[in-house]
């Protein structure tokens, strides 16, 4: 067992998309004098700080942030390349000082640095390719066919349906050369620092209200044209996000223009509704009034 150095602590502000996450983690920030790390996996793409409500420059001019606006949207990125850039980065932030704000709502993200993942192969272009390639050539039907033959228990375990998980465990099993289920542990790494987690309670008529009005913000500020911008890279997985992908459709003119803008609004409230079933599962998570969020933050941090 690690030791935990009590005199420095990870304060992790999570919570379901448009819950007000940045302004706690700016305020806290500001209140201990530290720096800000994104765990939000769209906002490393500088391309596209619209649609993934990425710090304003306001904001950022505030707080040093790290993991906005860093890569390309064509640059592959992974939590486990996530958890091995924060593990790398946090103890240089900590020679200047005892805290560190974590925020974003990429599940996965959260996961990775205050739980740890399981240690996977990197994925090579030549793999990533081929398992792209079977999605390109026979969808999910032969996605669905290809993990039930290479690895039948990860096979009955997988949302059959989310074509991203797919691909992923086919890239695995055929980097590895073993089965995606046998390398996966799901045990928690010890972390050797304190890991104080919170996230905004709002109800979900409220929270709903939240995410339909970040939604017109977000097209009055131009998330069109910025999907117009990126509209020939649309292949990428980086933009396999909501958001892009329902302007894409209306580009494609598979749906009109109001019709999209409104699916954005119900995708982005499905996976607000994910993120919520997600963070139930964490004991370890603290709810927050949005009223009192700050005084309530500051409380468990001193305290916890």
């Amino acid at each position: 067992m690690q030791n935990v150095n009590h005199n420095k602590t990870l304060i992790v502000v999570t919570g379901p998309t448009g819950s007000g996450k940045t302004d706690l983690a700016i305020k806290l920030a500001l209140h201990y004098g530290c720096h800000i790390l994104s765990a939000d996996s769209r906002q490393l793409y500088r391309e596209i700080p619209i649609g993934t409500a990425a710090p304003t420059a306001e904001q950022l001019a505030l707080v040093p942030h790290h993991f906005v606006g860093t890569l390309s949207l064509e640059d592959y990125y992974s939590a486990a390349q996530y958890e091995a850039d924060v593990m790398r980065l946090l103890p240089q932030l900590w020679q200047d000082n005892d805290y560190v704000v974590i925020c974003g709502g990429s599940m996965m993200y959260v996961d990775a640095v205050t739980k740890g993942i399981d240690e996977l192969p990197t994925i090579t272009p030549e793999i990533r390719a081929k398992a792209m390639m079977i999605y390109q050539e026979g969808g999910v039907k032969l996605l669905r066919d290809t993990l039930l033959r290479i690895d039948p228990d990860y096979y009955n375990q997988v949302d059959l349906n989310n074509h991203k998980r797919l691909v992923h465990a086919i890239e695995i099993t055929m980097q590895a050369g073993e089965p995606y289920s046998s390398l996966r542990t799901g045990k928690v790494k010890e972390r050797p620092f304190r890991i104080v987690k919170m996230a905004l309670d709002y109800d979900r008529e409220t929270l709903f209200g939240r995410i339909n009005r970040r939604v017109d913000a977000m097209i009055t500020a131009g998330l069109e044209q910025e999907a117009r911008s990126v509209f020939h890279l649309r292949h990428l997985n980086s933009l396999n996000t909501v958001g892009y992908k329902e302007m894409f459709a209306y580009f494609d003119g598979v749906m009109d223009y109001d019709t999209a803008v409104a699916r954005i609004g119900k995708n982005t409230r499905v996976y607000a509704k994910k993120q919520l079933t997600w963070y139930k599962r964490d004991e370890n998570l603290k709810l927050l009034s949005p009223q009192l969020a700050f005084e309530q933050a500051m409380s468990l941090i001193e305290n916890v």
